[in-house]
C-alpha cells in the first residue's frame, strides 16, 4: 500500500508535540490512527479533535515501558482496523543534566522510555508485520545521537541506542518491511528542559525559543517515510532548523 491514506498507524507519545503533530498530518491525508500517550485527559482531547473534523482515531492509554501497555496498542490496531501498517515509536523524556548532579532516576528514566519502551513497540509491532507480510517502524531519535553537547550525555547515548537498534532491525527485517530513523534537531515542544535541573532548563527554553522548528516540520518528515510506494525504504531522516550547528 501506497501514500498514507487508508493506513494504520499507531503512535507512541501523541499527546503532545511530535506525537500530536505526527497524527494531525497524517490524519488529514487520511490515515487511520491508533494514539496512545500517558495522560489521558490530553489524548482524549487530540482524538476528539481529530474525529471532529471527521478523520478516524482513537485513544490507548500506554505507557511505553509496559510491554502489556504496547500489545494493547498494537491489539486495537487489529481489533478495530483488522491490520497496522506504521507503529511510530515517539514517546520519549527529555530530563537533561551534568553528570555531577547524580540525578539517576532521570538517567534511568530516560533509559526505560528510549530503549526498553522502543524494544517494547518491537516486541509489539513485529509479529504483527511478520504475520501481515507488511508494516513499517518509523523509530523517533535525536540529532543528539549524532552529536553530543554536555549536559546531553546521557540523553544522547540513549538515543544513539535508538539509532544503533533501528539499523539493527532494519538489517534483519527482509525484505517485506520497511525501518526509518527520524532524527529532529531543536524542535519547539514542552518536553525542552522539562524535568532538567533549573539552570539547564532556562539555557534550553531560551535555545529553543530562540531557534526550534515546529513539530509540524518533524511531522511533514515522518509522513513523507510513510507515504514512498511499496518495496521503498527511507532508511534515515535527519532534520533540523537552519539556525542550529
Amino acid at each position: 500500500m501506497s501514500g498514507i491514506e487508508g493506513k494504520v498507524v499507531a503512535i507512541t507519545g501523541a499527546s503532545s508535540g511530535i506525537g500530536e503533530a505526527t497524527a494531525t498530518y497524517l490524519a488529514a491525508r487520511g490515515a487511520r490512527l491508533v494514539l496512545g500517550a500517558r495522560r489521558e485527559d490530553r489524548l482524549n482531547a487530540v482524538v476528539d479533535r481529530i474525529t471532529a473534523q471527521g478523520a478516524s482515531a482513537t485513544g490507548v492509554v500506554v505507557d511505553v515501558t509496559c510491554r502489556e501497555d504496547l500489545r494493547r496498542l498494537t491489539d486495537t490496531a487489529v481489533d478495530r482496523f483488522g491490520r497496522l501498517d506504521v507503529l511510530v515509536s515517539n514517546a520519549g523524556t527529555m530530563a537533561v543534566s551534568p553528570f555531577d548532579e547524580l540525578r539517576q532516576d532521570d538517567w534511568d528514566a530516560m533509559v526505560a522510555t528510549h530503549i526498553t519502551g522502543l524494544l517494547n513497540g518491537i516486541g509489539a509491532a513485529l509479529p504483527v508485520f511478520r504475520r501481515q507480510r507488511s508494516g513499517q517502524f518509523v523509530n523517533v531519535a535525536s540529532t543528539a545521537a549524532y552529536v553530543v553537547k554536555p549536559p546531553q550525555g546521557v540523553y544522547a547515548a540513549t538515543k544513539a541506542a535508538v539509532k544503533v537498534l533501528t539499523e539493527g532491525l532494519r538489517q534483519e527485517s527482509g525484505p517485506d518491511l520497511r525501518v526509518t530513523l527520524v532524527s529532529p534537531g531543536f524542535t519547539h515542544t514542552e518536553g525542552v528542559g522539562k524535568g532538567a535541573s533549573p539552570e539547564v532548563a532556562a539555557a534550553m527554553t531560551r535555545q529553543r525559543d530562540e531557534m526550534a522548528m515546529p513539530p509540524s516540520a518533524v511531522a511533514s518528515a515522518i509522513g513523507y517515510a510513510i507515504e514512498q510506494p511499496d518495496g521503498v525504504d527511507i532508511s534515515e531522516i535527519v532534520v533540523r532548523p537552519t539556525a542550529q550547528a
